[in-house]
């Protein structure tokens, strides 16, 4: 397939390129920084930088095998995800038919209506009849204690874990006119520039970041992090116009809309960390933390993506 794409072909080749020279830097740093806050910052940028090697292997892999192992890399994804909120707010004996439902039945029906590209039933399953399905069967098990608390702690892990991440690999359903059969490349796009808009908020804030956004919340956003990290990402997410169905204008307001749904994401789920009085949902990627500290930004990306591109261009 890849072969066949010269476009899919180049943006993976883009990411090589990028992977490599960011691997380069890492070493110059490490090898010229002295100072003992220096070296920590270079040690957890090197760390990021071995993730992201693996990162991308995976979803590339995935991406270039097809739909299907695209839409078994996502639940899979979203059953860590699942797995690490529910690990970081506790339940009682009373939720626990309810997370068995959610885990073993309603996430693995959600993929499949992907695969089976199922729109109208994929976009109401969780916001309609699980938002209902939870509460009264919490009922029935008779422990009123927290009940309100504790249903609405399972409503919105299944919304950001299950139902806001498969709209990602749902981008592989929609039938855009004059693009049939690319739509690997409009996933992969999305999922680029909200993860370089991630990293380049980082970089920026590291290097000129002085006011943070919301110091309570998440100390190391800044605002010049922020605005340097979205431009960034915004300006290559038009560049990169060609591998989509977009104008450069559109590319460029999409771009940027991504980029603020996903500081949307990491800014909220950061706000349940430090409610919960944790760093991380996980430690499962080396300098990432958590399954969920990493794809935070795509779960609130992705349906503001996916609807917007289904609204304006698909037929679906």
């Amino acid at each position: 397939m890849i072969f066949r794409d010269h476009e899919l072909y180049g943006l993976y080749m883009g990411i090589l390129a990028l992977l490599v020279v960011a691997s380069i830097i890492g070493f110059l740093l490490e090898w010229r920084v002295k100072t003992p806050r220096g070296r920590e910052t270079v040690a957890n940028i090197n760390a990021r930088i071995k993730a992201w090697w693996v990162m991308s292997g995976i979803f590339a892999v995935a991406n270039l095998a097809g739909m299907t192992s695209t839409i078994v890399l996502f639940a899979l994804l979203s059953f860590l995800a699942l797995r690490e909120f529910v690990t970081l707010t506790p339940t009682r004996r009373g939720d626990h038919r309810s997370l068995l439902f959610t885990f073993f039945f309603l996430m693995p029906l959600q993929y499949l209506l992907v695969g089976i590209q199922w729109y109208g039933l994929f976009s109401v399953m969780v916001p309609v009849y699980a938002f209902l399905f939870f509460p009264t069967v919490n009922a029935l098990q008779g422990d009123p204690k927290q009940f309100l608390e504790r249903t609405a702690k399972l409503q919105w892990a299944t919304m950001v874990c299950v139902y806001c991440l498969s709209h990602a690999p749902a981008l592989l359903m929609l039938q855009i006119p004059g693009y049939e059969g690319e739509n690997a490349k409009l996933l992969l796009f999305m999922v680029l520039v909200v993860q370089l808009s991630d990293v380049l908020q980082y970089v920026w804030g590291k290097t000129t970041g002085r006011r943070a956004v919301a110091p309570n919340i998440s100390p190391n956003k800044t605002v010049e992090g922020l605005i340097g990290g979205v431009a960034s990402a915004t300006i290559i997410g038009t560049l990169l116009w060609w591998a989509t169905p977009f104008h450069p204008f559109v590319a460029w307001l999409m771009a940027l809309g991504i980029s603020l749904a996903g500081f949307a994401g990491g800014l909220t789920m950061s706000a349940i960390k430090r409610d919960r009085g944790v760093k991380d949902y996980g430690t499962l990627i080396e300098g990432h933390g958590g399954i969920l500290d990493r794809i935070d930004s795509i779960c609130f990306a992705a349906p503001l993506f996916f609807h917007v591109v289904r609204f304006f261009y698909s037929t679906v």
